[in-house]
């Protein structure tokens, strides 16, 4: 009997299990986590989840009935590999052999080495940090938030909402300005200002103020902002550590080709979700890793299909992948969704509406429209969908 060991119990890992069974592969799954929840939901965690208390079952990713029989070990997360032994190990040391390897270990925030206290410090990426957040949250609560991508943006509104100050702090221009660009993101920002967000931009955070718990912060040029909550949201870092040491490429995530297949590898191995760097015929380019919600599905479904066909001695399907990168974000009132890959667009256009108030901006490069983005304009956004699709053809 074959024993296949998926590493990331989230969306990603699911998805490969269920892909797996739908391809025919019967034989042993192991599930790895390092949380103790089954796979869940995440994108609520900064908004509604935030907003009303965490119940993690509520998040819960429905199941299909054909994983029943995978065996779930969460609560311990995978720390090392062997891939010449064909072995993980666990943080509590128990080593799991494998005949065939997932990488779904997803990402993690990063967190800056800044000076000063801890207590107070908070991350958002598991539903355990959010239900510690929501405790620290209430009305007159003075937040500052590290970082000014979406989910600081979404954390801004939904503490709004709250009743706390609000206080963002980022080096960039404007906030979520690599995937909207200045003109959008300040249009955001100024949406953000009328809820009361206060917004230092081209800033960060040079020491967190206080002695035993966080009290305010003090920035690089010298104010000082009162602060009880501080929120850290200036990007992510790859989970592969735990594949050092295997002659892999982990520059950015793990390399894998148009089937999933990791790079380099001698063993059958595939990566998926935010970790995998993998090429997209739509968009041409290098292969690039895209930290959206609906990736971890379509590279599942591809990378479960391929690993069943390596562990049956065919060939995988190595035909162009073409997936649809895709995200939302909802930021008080306004919904903002966007299909393709704007962030690699060098000029943008409204194409309609203006961008302080319901619009579409489309994002094109030498290639022409790599990207689209509408605010409260979802109906609208469907034929650029095809349209960027067609880039396939």
């Amino acid at each position: 009997m074959t024993q296949v060991v998926i590493v990331g119990a989230g969306l990603g890992g699911l998805r490969v299990a269920e892909s797996l069974r739908a391809a025919g592969y019967t034989e042993h799954i192991v599930l790895v986590g390092d949380e103790d929840h089954l796979p869940y939901n995440r994108p609520p965690l900064s908004k509604e989840a935030l907003a009303g208390g965490v119940q993690v079952e509520d998040l819960h990713f429905r199941r299909k009935d054909s994983i029943d029989d995978v065996e779930w070990r969460l609560g311990s997360g995978v720390v090392a590999s062997d891939l010449t032994a064909r072995t993980v190990t666990l943080a509590d040391a128990t080593v799991l052999p494998f005949d065939a390897l997932v990488v779904a270990s997803g990402i993690r925030p990063r967190i800056l080495p800044i000076p000063g206290p801890t207590k107070g410090r908070h991350l958002l990426r598991t539903a355990d940090d959010a239900a510690g957040l929501r405790h620290e949250i209430a009305p007159g609560t003075s937040v500052v938030i590290m970082g000014a991508g979406f989910i600081g943006c979404e954390v801004a509104a939904t503490a709004r909402k709250l009743g706390a100050e609000v206080h963002v702090v980022a080096l960039d221009a404007e906030p979520m300005i690599r995937p909207l660009g200045a003109e959008l993101g300040a249009a955001m920002r100024r949406r953000h200002e009328a809820h009361g967000v206060n917004f230092h931009m081209g800033r960060t955070v040079a020491e967190f103020l206080g002695d035993d718990h966080v009290t305010g912060v003090r920035l690089d040029d010298g104010t000082e902002i009162d602060a009880t909550v501080i929120v850290e949201a200036v990007g992510s870092v790859t989970n592969t550590e735990w594949l050092e040491g295997n002659d892999l490429d982990l520059s950015d995530g793990l390399l894998v080709d148009s089937a999933m297949v990791v790079q380099g590898a001698d063993v059958p191995m595939v990566a998926v979700g935010d970790v995998a760097r993998h090429p997209n015929a739509l968009f041409g380019g290098p292969p690039r890793r895209i930290e959206h919600w609906n990736i971890p599905t379509e590279t599942g479904r591809r990378a479960g299909a391929a690993l069943a066909a390596l562990l049956r001695g065919d060939e995988p399907d190595r035909s162009a992948f073409t997936a649809m990168p895709s995200f939302w974000s909802d930021q008080y009132e306004y919904k903002i969704q966007s299909f393709g890959m704007p962030g690699i667009a060098t000029s943008s256009v409204v194409a309609a509406g203006s961008v302080d108030e319901p619009c579409v901006v489309e994002y094109h490069d030498d290639s022409g429209l790599v990207g689209v983005i509408g605010i409260d304009r979802t109906a609208d956004l469907a034929p650029y969908r095809k349209q960027l699709a067609q880039r396939g053809a």
